[in-house]
């Protein structure tokens, strides 16, 4: 059976809302529970929370659908559709108390993301698009940006835990992308990143050494909203390739020979 690529949007909403509402209601909590995965990358109690109820309403809602999601949830069935998952999308943020998060839901068939959505609980903005529907925020549709001059351009992007050790770190492409633009923004979170590329408040967006949970639903909405994802290389984008360039199409073939991948 076909499915109702409308109905999961819906269900992505809903169930990003509810996270969301976790999210804001425990923000800047005083005993908040924090652990490290590595030496600067961490996880809540609230990340975990929120990664129960997002995989427990879909396991419930559609029992035959595989589910990734960033804290361990790991279901596989072969079906062909698979949500990914961020459930609390700029843990660093959420911790330090810096407001600017989201749990970030995706629905992909066949490894192309169909529909979702990303919930930015302490500004009420709902992000959600549908392959081929469009891309919306707080159900009005959006577009990128006009900005086709490098110069004119607000871009934005972000660098690895592991950035002390790993030689493929960003940094250099960040000291060639800052001299030919307006400015640079390290938010992160990038699938909000990704959702201020599709909504036209950044004119693009690169970063590396990410996972099908960070880039599906926002990748979905910046092509939606008429922008250009490709990877690094300028080749169709790969949820599990780690690297995303995504842009206006003014700015995206200015921003990608700037960039060099690993």
């Amino acid at each position: 059976m076909k499915l109702d690529l409308q109905k999961a949007m819906e269900f992505a909403i809903e169930t990003a809302y509810a996270a969301g509402k976790i999210q804001k209601e425990n923000y800047e909590k005083r005993g908040l529970v924090v652990r490290h995965k590595g030496l600067i990358d961490l996880v809540t109690e609230v990340d975990v929370e929120c990664e129960k109820l997002i995989t427990s309403a879909i396991s419930k809602k559609y029992p035959d659908h595989d589910i990734l999601a960033e804290e361990g949830t790991d279901v596989k069935s072969g079906g062909g559709y698979a949500w990914y998952i961020d459930p609390l999308d700029g843990t660093t943020n959420y911790a330090h108390g810096f407001p600017f998060f989201a749990p970030s839901i995706a629905l992909a068939y066949k490894g192309e993301a169909v529909a979702g959505a990303v919930y930015d609980a302490m500004r009420d903005e709902m992000f959600s698009g549908i392959k081929g529907g469009g891309a919306f925020l707080n159900g009005t549709r959006i577009a990128v940006s006009e900005v086709d001059n490098m110069d004119n351009a607000l871009l934005g992007t972000g660098f690895p835990y592991d950035l002390r050790t790993n030689k493929d770190n960003n940094v250099e492409n960040f000291n060639r992308v800052v001299l030919r633009c307006q400015a640079i923004r390290r938010a992160g979170a990038a699938a909000l990143d990704l959702c201020y590329v599709a909504c036209g408040r950044f004119d693009g967006f690169w970063e590396q050494w990410l996972y099908p949970w960070d880039m599906a639903a926002g990748a979905l909405f910046v092509s939606e909203a008429g922008g250009t994802v490709t990877d690094m290389k300028g080749k169709p984008l790969d949820l599990f390739g780690k690297a995303i360039c995504a842009a206006n199409k003014g700015i995206h073939p200015k921003l990608l020979p700037l960039l060099t991948a690993p």
